[in-house]
């Protein structure tokens, strides 16, 4: 029949014959298949095998039935202008996702795909290296250029409709056999390690790229719910001084590398030397930024926030305005996340202020250089959130100046591939011991001013890092399987004293209470209003860190 006859080749010259090969598109697609599989997944393929050592012939049947599935996905494209696109764009997402899997163990899920997309250009910049460039050349835009050159004999349409789905029909039938020949093995597996297909290129990348263009769709005209609206300030008992609060929010600082909490190494001497309270078992609500952020100054806790949750409901910056006090955020880092849509905000980083600014990032000192101008215009009482860049990495030789290169040698590139593990180490101390001159500066500008204002300190991070420990660097692996250098945060207040007294606080305590028990990102919400001395509903004295030590006519659960 003349429809099972395969096109003429309209690529050859006339007279003459094509250097270009041929290739059907059905055998284009099994060896794209095999190249994705065998070259950009090492990651997945390792942690695959880790998890069946003991079921050696389910591992083969879990390659079988994951190979059959990737290879119909593949030819369910196998179309006359469709292939070749299809099959570039697959090859250079897997390239692109295969370079962070192995070098820095990250998983591309959905939040990491909204943590890439509110970076800024200098913070992306640092993860562009050469080897990175060297690696997509290498494994994504070679083979691309291969499958642009190639000829793709086509069969006419309705042979080619037949023969790609006699192929798909028959890669379902290995997946099915595969996955039913070793259910109970699989099904055991999956629920023990749920992290089993989160680094499978290209298909979770783009699962998850997808997912997250439909939540920002979904959520684009959330409108944020009154919350707090009864909240106000108490003051049982004052000193007639404003009372000021402000938060340091760090960036990146993991808890095992604080000296305050047992560190080896002396990154916090000067803390150390300042009378705070340090509270050494805390967790995060997240692993990256744009979702720790947003959820600790939530009401929800991290059990109960989503990201939706977050944008649909006033935050603790709203409460606190509610209460009529006065609330301002500088931000260094990457942004507020929303959490500050409806108060007073400024993004440092544009002033390229020279002193403290190169290439569109900025030392954490203008955060501070900003302090001394903020408090001599208090008029009430007031909350200053100071964001930090903090230890963001790869570049941490970047985060702190000369004077604080303390630790050496430390790493002095953005591609840990050219540092050794000491290098690495050195590097992220010193960005410590730089947030360490910070919170105790802005302490020290607080206690300059104690005849005027009662001041208070909360410093903690928004999150943890990886530094290599079981391959893994940096941070935003998804919160089930991460591991603790990436959850364990520090977390530390400093109170003036007459701020202690007059409000009722037994400091003592709140060593004694830090000391025993485990805190996290739920905490500080109400920990916040308590320090403020803000009344409201939605105040819940259990998460308030400094309830249990205060004196009883000071409590505002009293006053609710």
């Amino acid at each position: 029949m003349p429809w099972r006859k395969p096109l003429n080749d309209i690529n050859n010259q006339p007279g003459g014959r094509s250097i270009r090969p041929a290739i059907g598109s059905v055998t284009l697609c099994l060896i794209t298949t095999l190249y994705i599989l065998l070259v950009t997944n090492s990651m997945f393929w390792t942690r695959a095998y880790g998890y069946f050592t003991a079921e050696p012939t389910a591992f083969i049947a879990f390659v079988l039935g994951i190979s059959a599935a990737i290879m119909a996905l593949f030819t369910f494209f196998s179309a006359k202008y469709v292939t070749k696109p299809t099959l570039i764009f697959f090859i250079l997402v897997a390239a692109v996702s295969s370079w962070f899997n192995d070098q820095f163990g990250v998983t591309i899920d959905k939040e990491m795909i909204r943590n890439a997309a509110v970076s800024t250009g200098a913070e992306a910049g640092h993860l562009i290296t050469p080897r990175f460039a060297m690696h997509v050349l290498l494994t994504g835009i070679l083979p691309s250029l291969v499958i642009i050159w190639v000829r793709i004999v086509h069969r006419p349409i309705l042979w080619k409709l037949v023969h790609n789905t006699a192929v798909i029909l028959a890669c379902v039938a290995v997946f099915i056999v595969a996955g039913t020949s070793y259910y109970k093995t699989f099904a055991g597996v999956g629920r023990a390690h749920r992290d089993l297909m989160d680094t499978l290129n290209p298909v979770m990348p783009i699962t998850s790229a997808v997912r997250y263009v439909i939540d920002s769709q979904r959520n684009a005209n959330v409108v944020a719910a009154p919350l707090g609206t009864d909240a106000h300030r108490v003051g049982a008992v004052d000193n007639g001084k404003p009372r000021v609060t402000i938060i340091v929010a760090g960036e990146t600082a993991r808890a095992q590398n604080f000296s305050l909490g047992g560190y080896g190494r002396p990154t916090n001497p000067e803390l150390a030397k300042q009378n705070v309270v340090y509270f050494p078992d805390t967790t995060s609500c997240g692993t990256a930024t744009a979702t720790s952020i947003p959820c600790l100054f939530s009401v929800y806790t991290r059990a109960q926030y989503s990201h939706r949750k977050g944008l649909e409901t006033q935050n603790l910056l709203d409460v606190l305005t509610h209460a009529k006090v006065d609330v301002t955020w500088l931000d260094n880092d990457t942004g507020s996340y929303n959490v500050t849509d409806r108060v007073s905000y400024t993004y440092l980083p544009t002033s390229a202020d020279p002193r403290f600014c190169k290439d569109g990032e900025c030392l954490d000192a203008i955060l501070v250089d900003k302090v001394d101008n903020w408090l001599d215009h208090i008029k009430g009482d007031s909350v200053l959130v100071l964001h930090q860049l903090g230890s963001h990495g790869p570049a941490y030789y970047q985060r702190y100046p000369e004077e604080f290169r303390r630790f050496t040698p430390d790493c002095r590139a953005n591609d840990f591939g050219k540092c050794s593990q000491e290098e690495i180490n050195n590097a992220y101390d010193n960005t410590i011991l730089y947030t360490d001159h910070i919170v105790s500066t802005v302490i020290d500008k607080l206690k300059q001013r104690s005849g005027s204002i009662s001041g208070a300190v909360m410093y903690f991070s928004d999150h943890g890092e990886s530094l290599g420990e079981n391959g893994i660097y940096l941070h935003g692996t998804p919160y089930m399987i991460a591991p603790p250098e990436q959850i364990h945060v520090p977390f530390l207040v400093w109170m003036a004293d007459d701020l202690a007294k007059t409000a009722g606080y037994d400091m003592v305590c709140v060593a004694k209470q830090a000391s025993a028990g485990s805190h996290s990102h739920d905490n500080i919400f109400h920990s916040v209003l308590g320090m403020m001395d803000v009344a409201t509903k939605v105040y819940d004295p259990s998460l308030d860190v400094f309830s249990a030590c205060r004196r009883s006519a000071n409590k505002l659960a009293q006053a609710n």
